[in-house]
Order: structure tokens, then C-alpha cells, then sequence
């Protein structure tokens, strides 16, 4: 198969309408027909169903609709990373580090410092993104290097060094009966029908069902929490942007976050190996351990 046949097939499987699928390629519908109908014969199997009425995928098409977006999802990433290699090629190099916003402030403000510092540093660009989309950008090739949280973001397929871990928090307003308390529990949290814990997107855009107020960014959960709508589980770092009218308390039982540097196993870039190496120096967490691995 070529890359114009699965992009024209991936068009039509996720409009189910040929017209709307050639508008959206900016070709002509009846050699976007033809195409398809050469890839069927090609592959020997039916892959819509076709009425005067709707066009439905088949079994088959359903296969090839998912294989078909992961492969195109890989050809467009390897054309972005052979693109950024070619800038550093022709001495433009760069590096591109992706994080969650308001998270690991201080971290990163002194990662990039200290790496400016160094000879040979190279520009960073710093992406700033939504909740879980860190791993997203990193595999898609969008980025070269990640801070991540776990349990909240997942390293599976990165390569990681772990910079530091800390307990959690639930932030409240001043004046809820839970902010004199000493420490909480999960289920004291829960249990507030005043202050439902918020609703955080999903991957594709969608919100989980709840009753929690659906937030996109800690900067607009801080003033729910402010104006009585919600509460927040947090790292405790969180304490630093915390105003006069918010109350931080230790969750006992909430699970640990640690901060890790990611990148891809493949990655051979000079910037990403001197990054990660002046994350974990300035680490606490690594200054008395051994990294794991090295990039290179």
C-alpha cells in the first residue's frame, strides 16, 4: 500500500462520505473513488459498504482504519524527527521539552538555567500542555525530551531517569471545616458534596462522568477551588503558588508523585543527553544513587 492510498482511505472511513472526504483532501471525488476502489482490489477485501444512502466500514475496513492511522501516525513522526536531525545536520540544532503546565515550576526553571550554562548548550523550546498530552507529543515526535508524573502519565516505551518525589495535598478553600485539620484520607476528600475533585480530560477530549466541574489547566482548578466549587489532590510543591485564601493538608493516603525526565529509546541527540544528565545532577533523588540509564 502507499502512504496517498491510506491517507485517502483514512479520510473517507472517519467522514463515511465520499464527498466530504475529497473536500477535505482537496481532490476531485471520483479519483478519490477510484483509489479506493484500487486499494480494495489490491488488498482483495471489501472495505466500505456502499448505498445511495451512507457508506459504513466493513470488518476489514475497521482493521485497516485502525493499522492505517497508526502507520500514518509513524510516517508523519519519522518526517518530523528527519527534519529536526537535518536542522542539527546543517548547525541549527535545538531541542524541544514538553511539560505539563504549572508542574515542576521550579525544577525546570533551574534545568534550563544550568544547562544554558554549559558549554555547547543548544536552544530548548518549552511546550507547555494539558494533562497526560506530554507522552502523546514525545511519541509523536513533537518533542524530544519530557518531564513526566507518574502514577498520572505513562513511561511505557521511554527511557527514564526518576528527579524527585514528593507526597500529596488536598488544596481547599480557607474556611472549609477539613483546612484546620492536620492530615486527611482519600475518603474524607470523596465524601464532599461541596467540593467535588474536578474532571480532567481524556486523551481524545472527552471528560469522564462525574459531578467534579471540568477544568483543563491547574490555573483555572486553583480559583474553583477558591470559589468553593471543587477541591484539588496535588503535589505538595503546589504550596508555593498557593494564595492567602487556599489551605494546603497532607492526604495520608494518597500515592506518591515522582517527577521523571523521558525520552525516546531511539533518540540520539547530543541536547537530550546533556539534558537528562543535568536533571540528575541537580536531582536529590539521584544524588546519592547511581542513574539507570544514560542517553545517548
Amino acid at each position: 500500500m502507499e502512504t496517498r492510498e491510506l491517507r485517502y482511505f483514512v479520510a473517507v472511513a472517519e467522514e463515511l462520505h465520499f464527498g466530504r472526504a475529497a473536500q477535505r483532501l482537496g481532490i476531485a471525488q471520483p479519483p478519490l473513488s477510484r483509489a479506493i476502489q484500487q486499494l480494495e482490489r489490491r488488498l482483495g477485501a471489501v472495505l466500505l459498504d456502499r448505498t445511495s444512502r451512507a457508506v459504513t466500514l466493513t470488518e476489514a475496513g475497521s482493521v485497516l482504519l485502525t493499522e492505517g492511522r497508526a502507520a500514518l501516525d509513524a510516517v508523519d513522526t519519522a518526517e518530523r524527527r528527519t527534519r529536526r536531525a537535518a536542522l542539527a545536520a546543517t548547525g541549527r540544532p535545538g531541542t524541544v521539552l514538553v511539560t505539563k503546565a504549572s508542574a515542576s515550576s521550579e525544577l525546570l526553571a533551574e534545568l534550563l538555567d544550568a544547562y544554558a550554562a554549559e558549554p555547547g548548550a543548544v536552544p530548548v523550546e518549552v511546550i507547555l500542555c494539558g494533562p497526560a498530552e506530554q507522552g502523546r507529543l514525545l511519541r509523536e515526535g513533537r518533542a524530544d525530551v519530557a518531564l513526566l508524573h507518574t502514577p498520572f502519565d505513562s513511561t511505557a516505551g521511554f527511557h527514564t531517569e526518576e528527579l524527585s518525589t514528593e507526597n500529596q495535598v488536598v488544596v481547599l478553600p480557607a474556611g472549609h471545616p477539613l483546612a484546620t485539620r492536620p492530615q486527611v484520607r482519600m475518603a474524607d476528600i470523596t465524601g464532599l458534596d461541596d467540593l467535588p475533585l474536578p474532571r480532567w480530560p481524556n486523551p481524545d477530549g472527552t471528560y469522564p462522568p462525574g459531578p467534579g466541574p471540568q477544568v483543563r489547566d491547574h490555573a483555572q482548578l486553583l480559583q474553583l477551588v477558591a470559589l468553593g466549587r471543587a477541591c484539588a489532590v496535588s503535589p505538595e510543591s503546589c504550596r508555593t503558588r498557593l494564595t492567602s485564601d487556599l489551605v494546603a493538608v497532607p492526604v495520608l493516603d494518597a500515592p506518591p508523585v515522582t517527577t521523571v525526565i523521558a525520552w525516546p529509546p531511539h533518540s540520539r541527540s547530543r541536547a537530550v543527553a546533556d539534558l537528562v544528565r543535568m536533571a540528575t545532577r541537580l536531582s536529590p533523588k539521584q544524588a546519592t544513587q547511581p542513574t539507570s540509564q544514560s542517553a545517548t
